[in-house]
Protein backbone atom coordinates (compact mmCIF):
# COMPACT_ATOMS: atom_id res chain seq x y z
CA UNK A 1 0.00 0.00 0.00
CA UNK A 2 2.81 2.43 0.83
CA UNK A 3 4.44 1.96 -2.57
CA UNK A 4 1.08 2.52 -4.27
CA UNK A 5 0.58 5.77 -2.33
CA UNK A 6 4.16 6.81 -3.14
CA UNK A 7 3.42 6.32 -6.85
CA UNK A 8 0.16 8.29 -6.53
CA UNK A 9 1.99 11.19 -4.88
CA UNK A 10 4.78 11.23 -7.47
CA UNK A 11 2.37 11.09 -10.41
CA UNK A 12 0.17 13.82 -8.94
CA UNK A 13 3.18 16.04 -8.23
CA UNK A 14 4.58 15.58 -11.73
CA UNK A 15 1.20 16.29 -13.32
CA UNK A 16 0.09 19.25 -11.19
CA UNK A 17 3.36 20.70 -9.97
CA UNK A 18 2.28 20.53 -6.34
CA UNK A 19 2.43 17.77 -3.75
CA UNK A 20 -0.98 16.43 -2.69
CA UNK A 21 -2.08 16.94 0.91
CA UNK A 22 -5.19 14.73 0.96
CA UNK A 23 -5.39 10.96 0.74
CA UNK A 24 -8.78 9.37 0.10
CA UNK A 25 -9.10 5.80 1.36
CA UNK A 26 -11.87 3.34 2.05
CA UNK A 27 -11.95 1.71 5.48
CA UNK A 28 -10.44 -1.41 3.93
CA UNK A 29 -7.60 0.60 2.35
CA UNK A 30 -6.95 2.26 5.70
CA UNK A 31 -6.76 -1.14 7.36
CA UNK A 32 -4.17 -2.30 4.80
CA UNK A 33 -2.20 0.90 5.27
CA UNK A 34 -2.14 0.72 9.08
CA UNK A 35 -1.00 -2.91 8.90
CA UNK A 36 2.21 -1.70 7.25
CA UNK A 37 3.15 0.33 10.32
CA UNK A 38 4.11 -0.96 13.74
CA UNK A 39 1.37 -1.14 16.34
CA UNK A 40 2.86 1.89 18.07
CA UNK A 41 1.81 4.15 15.17
CA UNK A 42 -1.55 5.81 15.51
CA UNK A 43 -3.49 7.52 12.72
CA UNK A 44 -2.00 10.94 13.50
CA UNK A 45 1.54 9.54 13.23
CA UNK A 46 0.70 7.85 9.94
CA UNK A 47 -0.67 11.13 8.55
CA UNK A 48 2.49 12.91 9.73
CA UNK A 49 4.63 10.26 8.04
CA UNK A 50 2.70 10.61 4.78
CA UNK A 51 2.46 14.39 5.01
CA UNK A 52 -1.24 14.19 4.15
CA UNK A 53 -4.61 14.27 5.80
CA UNK A 54 -6.62 11.06 5.40
CA UNK A 55 -10.24 11.18 4.30
CA UNK A 56 -12.24 7.99 4.74
CA UNK A 57 -14.51 7.49 1.73
CA UNK A 58 -16.00 4.02 1.62
CA UNK A 59 -17.08 4.64 -1.96
CA UNK A 60 -13.44 5.02 -3.03
CA UNK A 61 -12.72 2.00 -5.20
CA UNK A 62 -9.03 2.90 -5.30
CA UNK A 63 -6.99 5.20 -3.08
CA UNK A 64 -6.50 8.63 -4.62
CA UNK A 65 -4.86 11.90 -3.70
CA UNK A 66 -5.74 15.56 -4.07
CA UNK A 67 -4.63 18.99 -2.95
CA UNK A 68 -6.62 21.61 -1.08
CA UNK A 69 -5.69 24.96 0.34
CA UNK A 70 -7.69 24.35 3.52
CA UNK A 71 -6.86 21.26 5.55
CA UNK A 72 -8.14 20.32 9.00
CA UNK A 73 -4.99 19.76 10.99
CA UNK A 74 -4.46 16.34 12.53
CA UNK A 75 -7.85 14.83 11.91
CA UNK A 76 -9.27 12.13 9.72
CA UNK A 77 -12.58 12.95 8.12
CA UNK A 78 -15.16 10.18 7.95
Amino acid sequence: MLSFIYDLVNTYTATHGIRPNLLYLSQLHLQHLTEQFSESYDLIQIMDFLGMEIIIDNEAIHPHVAWTRIVNSKSAVC
